[in-house]
């Protein structure tokens, strides 16, 4: 079954190589918890390879961010081995369309037509499950009462 499944670019490698290539002097190594050797950027050097003006600390800045970003940023980065299969049933005139209804996880999807339909992609709904019960770390439950809002 594994030979059905694509795998996408680890583009944390590619990037990786390309910084190394960019700057030697900024690549170390480091251990883990277990003592295994670990690829590392030492962002002090970086920052004195680049020294036009870093960031750092509390300088205005515009971002968008959220609780465990930096974790995010390294499962985007991380390649997966899946199969990209469209939901035939959900489609509609699936035969005769351009239009490809597929379900799965949005990470996971979007990996896989980032590697086979780059630059063929004319647009993307994402539709998430919303209020499913999970382990929200946000209020998302919303009422208005005689014109006050107020969360439960």
């Amino acid at each position: 079954m594994d030979k059905l499944k694509m795998h996408t670019t680890d583009l944390a490698a590619e990037k990786y190589a390309a910084l190394a290539a960019m700057f030697p002097n900024v690549i170390t190594e480091t251990a883990d918890e277990n003592g295994a050797i670990l690829r590392a950027v030492d962002p002090d050097v970086l920052a004195q390879e680049i020294n036009t003006h870093v960031l750092y600390g509390k300088e205005e800045r515009y971002q968008f961010t959220w609780p465990e970003k930096r974790k995010s940023v390294l499962l985007a980065n991380a390649p997966i081995a899946a199969a990209l299969r469209p939901c035939r049933e959900e489609s509609v005139n699936f035969e005769s369309t351009e239009n490809l209804y597929i379900e799965g996880d949005n990470l996971d999807v979007l990996k896989l037509l980032r590697e086979t339909y780059l630059n063929r992609v004319k647009m993307i709904y994402i539709d998430p499950p919303y209020n499913t019960g999970n382990d929200f770390i946000y209020e998302d439950d919303f009422t208005m009462d005689s014109g006050q809002w107020s969360v439960r």
